[in-house]
């Protein structure tokens, strides 16, 4: 089992030469990048090379692939994420040397004190909502700074420093590390149920979600649709409240939706006003998405019909519904949804776009918790492709459950002729491209390593 976060370490005045035990990831390499960009040296350690890395490599930080403790170096501080095993070289010889640890968040905390602090929570959507809340912010002139957990396309980065006062955040609730943050403004997108690994119950869930509401000075954005939200809103107490959705009675409500084609076009209501937009991204999500964004921008006060229109200039972030190729006609798309309701929300939004093409699905589960809780679900999702590829189980920071496997998934898909189980990794691109046809699309989806496929299905659909 991975390392339990010590939120109780206290975060030095100066980090001094800090140290990122798994830097590649969205979120980490963007605090590592702020970090470097307020003068700190940065060196990190990652198990393979990426963009990311890349990136960072190029603004002076150095990176060494794989993990051995003399990567650690003369490092001050070491920061980590919650996906870190215990027997971790670097890890290891921190403790012994009694550094300071820092979970991400409490680096990321260090980051924005003295900024008002708009932090983006949800079971899933955070990632868009977040850049589409950048993305408008910066079109009206307020230049904040951010941090995501996805590449926001627009500025190909997923951290920036602002000059603005304001501070945009990815708040993660996976371990309840967004409660850790001063929060000025919290947008809250659902509060579907996920994580119950950590929370042990969907009541613990929807509470943690209230007292990340409770902590807003200013005031809260908060879904109408989601019965989870809707439940959180009547736990908020002595705060300004902004719902948003397709509820009637929404402050701001989304009227008259069309995801029908790959733009979708949609009117909010507010203030007894009417506003219309089409954005530059497919699916009812993003409509929902994009009321969440305008509700923050103008409970901070900005013109209602001037923020609508600079969040419809959101282009996507990466790994949402991305474009990598095509080959002999098969376009092959890649996807981040990993849980049942986003799944729905990506493959909806995908058929949209197909039109009469096939879609065909390359799903890898992530976590033995979620797979087990939700194969039924997942299968039920799934069931919107015209044909699915389940491969085995990403399993991050847990350990292997006895007979949970990506199986579980595919025997609960009802269509068995459209399922095909392929637990071997260097099996799926071929069982790809022997199902792909001119004119199909395919996508490879999930939170973990499943993007990794798409050069080898690419080659294989060459051959």
């Amino acid at each position: 089992m991975t390392i339990k976060p010590d939120f109780s370490q206290s975060v030095p005045e100066d980090l001094g030469h800090v140290h990122f035990i798994g830097i590649g990831g969205s979120g980490m390499s963007g605090i590592a990048r702020m970090l470097i960009q307020s003068g700190h040296k940065v060196t990190g350690s990652d198990v393979r090379e990426s963009g990311n890395i890349d990136e960072l490599r190029k603004l002076g930080a150095h990176v060494s692939i794989g993990h051995d403790a003399l990567n650690l170096g003369s490092a001050d501080t070491v920061v980590v994420t919650s996906a870190l095993w215990p027997t971790n070289p670097e890890y290891v010889l921190a403790q012994e040397k009694k550094l300071p640890i820092l979970h991400r968040s409490q680096a990321l905390k260090y980051l924005t004190t003295g900024k008002k602090l708009i932090s983006i929570a949800g079971a899933h959507g955070k990632t868009t909502s977040t850049g589409m809340v950048v993305t408008g912010l910066r079109v009206l002139g307020k230049d904040p700074s951010f941090v995501n957990g996805g590449v926001i396309a627009e500025y190909g980065s997923s951290a920036a420093s602002g000059s603005s006062e304001l501070f945009v955040i990815e708040a993660d609730e996976s371990d309840g590390s967004f409660l850790h943050y001063e929060t000025a403004v919290a947008l809250i997108t659902n509060v579907d149920p996920d994580h119950l690994d950590h929370y042990g119950s969907l009541e613990n869930f929807e509470k943690e979600f209230a007292r990340f509401a409770n902590g807003a000075s200013d005031f809260v954005v908060i879904s109408s649709d989601d019965p989870g939200a809707v439940r959180v809103t009547g736990l908020i107490a002595n705060r300004r409240v902004i719902s948003f959705g397709e509820a009637q009675g929404s402050d701001v409500r989304v009227m008259n939706l069309d995801a029908t084609g790959a733009r979708v076009s949609f009117e909010l209501s507010y203030d007894a006003k009417t506003y219309s937009s089409t954005l530059l991204v497919p699916g009812k999500h993003n409509a929902i998405n994009a009321a969440g964004a305008f509700a923050v921008l103008v409970g901070l006060g900005l013109d209602p019909a001037k923020s609508l229109a600079a969040i419809s200039t959101f282009n996507g972030t990466e790994r949402r519904f991305e474009l990598h190729g095509e080959v002999r006609g098969v376009k092959v798309y890649d996807d981040f949804a990993h849980h049942p309701t986003e799944v729905i929300a990506a493959l909806s939004a995908a058929r949209a776009v197909v039109g009469a093409g096939r879609l065909i699905t390359v799903f890898q589960p992530h976590l033995y918790s979620r797979t087990r809780l939700f194969a039924k679900e997942f299968a039920e999702a799934l069931e919107l492709s015209d044909e699915v590829v389940v491969l085995d189980i990403y399993a991050a920071r847990e350990d292997p459950e006895p007979g949970v496997t990506g199986a579980l998934i595919a025997d609960a898909f009802v269509d068995q002729k459209r399922m095909h189980y392929v637990p071997l990794w260097d099996d799926v691109p071929a069982a790809v491209a022997h199902i792909g046809q001119s004119g199909d699309f395919v996508i490879t989806m999930g939170c973990g390593d499943v993007y990794r496929q798409v050069p080898g299905i690419l080659k294989a659909l060459e051959g």
